[in-house]
């Protein structure tokens, strides 16, 4: 018998300080039986980093050609592809191919730093990818604030994250390994 996906839902509540950016919306994820609950709460962390109410989650895990996020034009042209974790340099480039901007949420702190090393120079080559390295111990603080339904308030100011909930509270501070336009 196959494991079902657990069934989340968040009311988040983003006053993005330095974009000028202030949402209120409500989300139900999915968190496949392979993913953990630390990437379930990055995916959302990643949401609020970027808040933007054409900002969507996607099949993720469930479909290997689309991100994790995306921003989707009337046109249904790709404006923003988020990717989470670790991607190899062919869906890299292909990303970039597809997206008009392009932001890469590395996370695992000995295998984001190998990884980054690897990548470093062939990241480079695309104007549009953004890598940003968000820490272990963040992501602990993450997980540890998780329950089924959830108020998230995300305050965001001078690229930094203040995240906090009924269960806890978290500061994260995302380390931009490469800007891209």
């Amino acid at each position: 018998m196959a494991l079902k996906a657990t069934i989340y839902k968040a009311q988040f509540n983003v006053a993005d300080l330095d974009r000028h950016v202030y949402i209120d919306q409500s989300h139900t994820l999915a968190c496949h039986p392979s993913e953990t609950i630390q990437r379930l709460m990055l995916r959302l962390l990643a949401w609020g980093l970027n808040a933007d109410e054409a900002l969507q989650f996607t099949k993720g895990l469930s479909d290997t050609d689309e991100p994790d996020l995306w921003r989707r034009n009337l046109m249904d042209e790709i404006e923003q592809w988020i990717e989470l974790g670790l991607p190899d340099e062919k869906r890299v480039r292909r990303a970039s191919h597809r997206s008009q901007q392009v932001i890469i949420y590395a996370y695992g702190d000995q295998a984001a730093s190998v990884w980054w090393q690897q990548m470093k120079s062939k990241v480079a080559q695309f104007d549009n990818v953004s890598v940003v390295f968000i820490a272990d111990a963040a992501l602990t603080e993450l997980e540890a604030m998780v329950e089924r339904t959830m108020q998230l308030q995300l305050t965001i100011e001078g690229e930094q994250a203040w995240l906090s909930a009924a269960a806890g509270s978290c500061h994260v501070v995302p380390e931009w390994w490469h800007r891209g336009k």
